[in-house]
């Protein structure tokens, strides 16, 4: 299998297409070993003071926060990896790697084996404010242990 680019999610791997859960999801089209790079998230990149001054009017985002306090916006410039929905029960996690220009970067694996036409998922562990309900944040996962909204758990 070749190698793809860091910037890209590995099309020889994965597709996206319609999901039961929310719109678009990737799929694997093979099997995958657990522990396999399915590539990294792309778009465009704020700083915190530039994010705040976004007008987001309640649209559909695609924001990842990075440890730097940077964000990337899967929307504007991103890969299919934006598809990549929410369970509470993941198949995948997200971690920080350096990008080749040393810069921090959000790559994504699988945590188990993967069969061929599974739904990928991530855990979204969703930050909000105290005044926002985690309820206006709702999962449609339908797991076993579905905790009802993409919010993450106080720890």
């Amino acid at each position: 299998m070749g190698r793809a680019k860091d910037s890209s999610l590995k099309d020889e791997l994965v597709e996206v297409r319609s999901s039961s859960v929310h719109g678009k999801g990737v799929f694997a089209k093979l099997a995958i070993r657990s522990g396999a790079v399915l590539g990294a998230y792309t778009g465009r990149r704020y700083t915190l003071d530039e994010v705040t001054k976004v007008s987001w009017n309640n649209s559909l985002t695609y924001l990842f926060e990075l440890s730097d306090g940077t964000f990337i916006d899967g929307q504007a410039g991103g890969n299919p990896t934006r598809h990549l929905n929410h369970a509470c029960e993941p198949n995948c996690e997200a971690y920080e790697a350096r990008a080749a220009d040393g810069g921090l970067t959000v790559k994504f694996r699988t945590t188990r084996s993967i069969r061929a036409g599974e739904e990928l998922f991530l855990d979204y562990c969703l930050s909000i404010d105290e005044q926002d309900d985690s309820q206006d944040y709702p999962c449609h996962c339908g797991g076993r242990s579905c905790r009802g909204t993409m919010v993450g758990q106080a720890e």
